[in-house]
């Protein structure tokens, strides 16, 4: 068995688009239109030939999507999770959870899913700010 990907509905493409590859940087490998269905779908991935995210756009979405228990959230690995969370902090990416312990962080997308971030390796050292700084909200 080999996994492929994750799907996940998004409200405005561009918006997402700029969540996952402007300010998380992963890379789009692939989309499709189905103009018969009205809807597209992308497929992000950190590197060509990883599991991928699907993101489903549907062209005439007009509400917000509710999301439910059921889906948890996403993980990445990152180099350096303070350096991470810095460069997202600058991009306007709320830091739900901060990186207190050196290893893990929470933030989350344009359409509320929740995505951690892990430290590889070992963790780091905890450093100010974030050893200082509280949860914000749910992640």
């Amino acid at each position: 068995m080999k996994f492929l990907h994750t799907m996940l509905r998004v409200k405005d493409l561009d918006r997402a688009l700029d969540f996952f590859v402007n300010k998380l940087g992963l890379i789009e490998t692939r989309r499709n239109e189905y103009p018969a269905g009205k809807f597209t779908l992308v497929f992000l991935a950190t590197a060509k030939g990883e599991p991928e995210i699907e993101l489903t756009y549907n062209w005439e979405q007009e509400d917000e999507y509710s999301f439910g228990r059921n889906f948890g959230h996403l993980a990445f690995q990152v180099e350096n999770i303070y350096e991470t969370c810095d460069r997202l902090m600058k991009a306007g990416v709320l830091i739900n959870r901060p990186p207190r312990d050196g290893y893990m962080a929470f933030v989350k997308s344009p359409d509320n899913q929740s995505v951690e971030l892990l430290q590889k390796g070992e963790p780091l050292a905890p450093a100010s700010p974030w050893k200082e700084m509280e949860n914000s909200g749910s992640w």
